[in-house]
């Protein structure tokens, strides 16, 4: 019996701290090789009016526990892109006898993912005392990027840049009484990232909002709101000023991280540079070898952190009799 979980169920259950820690336990296998993640596909439909994306993911271990031994978990997310609505889903699958676990509406669990991936990156890379925040964006997520750098770095204050003065505010307010941290908004990009000592890029920008020139020495970026090959939210010198540049992976990193691969087709990048995160959550190589280097990271969202995500949220679904059993694929 497969359980079928709606976004009501998977919000009673995830929270960002268990998605950070289910994350860096994913990350930790992937460094030690032991993952296996399928790129993203993209069907373009017909005059541009939509798009199908598909990726699919293996995670040892057992549901919400990548850490232990177990036969694992493979699946997939697929979600559509049309008129505007996109609708996410995801299939869980046992890795032991291929029976089909879950159903999951996965909007949020895919905006808890993506926060919780930054979130890994920044409990790695960033400098253990960083606790200013400049945040460029104030969709949602956003909101999830700025809950998962307070869930591992002692934030005391958030800059919030967007360029709809009213939205920023009403963002600003509503982060502040969430997360309970002085969450303020500033009139640019410039002034957000000058001050901080993580900066996120959490936009839908084409070309780049964040420059390396405002970054302050010991600063970490998390870059996540592209993932096409011909979009950007940062400069060439961000990436030459950033001593170490750490990426969810690279075969993925190649084909769909804009921020990268734009300058290295203009031969102002290599990607021999580029280290996969795993590695550095492994500790094969550090996330960072001094307090003044600056760091960063390319955030794409995989496959791997959409199944050990849905792995949590259906062993904890099954703790709390949620969902809804489906006889279906038995």
């Amino acid at each position: 019996m497969a359980l079928v979980l709606r976004e009501d169920d998977v919000r009673a259950v995830l929270t960002m701290p268990d998605a950070v820690s289910v994350l860096d336990a994913a990350f930790r296998r992937q460094g030690a090789g032991a993952t296996h993640n399928q790129p993203r596909s993209r069907v373009v439909l017909p005059d541009a009016r939509g798009v199908l994306h598909v990726m699919s993911a293996y995670v040892p271990g057992e549901p919400g526990h990548p850490e232990r031994d177990g036969p694992g978990l493979v699946g997939l997310k697929a979600y559509t892109g049309v008129a505007g609505v996109v609708r996410f889903a995801v299939l869980l699958s046992s890795a032991a006898d291929g029976s089909l676990l879950a159903i999951i509406e996965a909007d949020w669990l895919g905006q808890l993912r993506t926060g919780a991936a930054s979130g890994v990156a920044t409990r790695h890379m960033a400098r253990a005392d960083a606790s200013t925040v400049g945040l460029i964006g104030t969709g949602g997520q956003a909101r999830t990027q700025l809950l998962a750098m307070c869930a591992v770095r002692p934030v005391r204050r958030v800059l919030v840049y967007g360029r709809d003065e009213h939205r920023r505010a009403a963002f600003c307010e509503e982060m502040s009484a969430l997360t309970g941290v002085a969450v303020a908004p500033v009139h640019s990009a410039e002034e957000a990232a000058r001050a901080a000592d993580i900066v996120v890029t959490a936009t839908t920008a084409r070309e780049p909002v964040l420059r390396g020139a405002w970054l302050r020495p010991g600063a970490h970026v998390n870059a996540m709101g592209s993932n096409w090959r011909n979009r950007r939210e940062v400069d060439d010198a961000t990436l030459e000023r950033s001593a170490i540049i750490a990426v969810d992976a690279l075969d993925q990193a190649r084909l769909e991280a804009g921020d990268l691969v734009i300058p290295a087709e203009a031969g102002r990048f290599d990607f021999a540079r580029a280290i996969e995160l795993g590695r550095i959550v492994a500790g094969s190589v550090p996330g960072r070898d001094d307090p003044t280097q600056i760091t960063f990271f390319k955030s794409l969202g995989l496959a791997l952190e959409d199944v050990a995500v849905a792995g949590l949220v259906y062993s904890l679904a099954r703790e709390r009799g949620l969902g809804e059993e489906l006889r279906f694929l038995p």
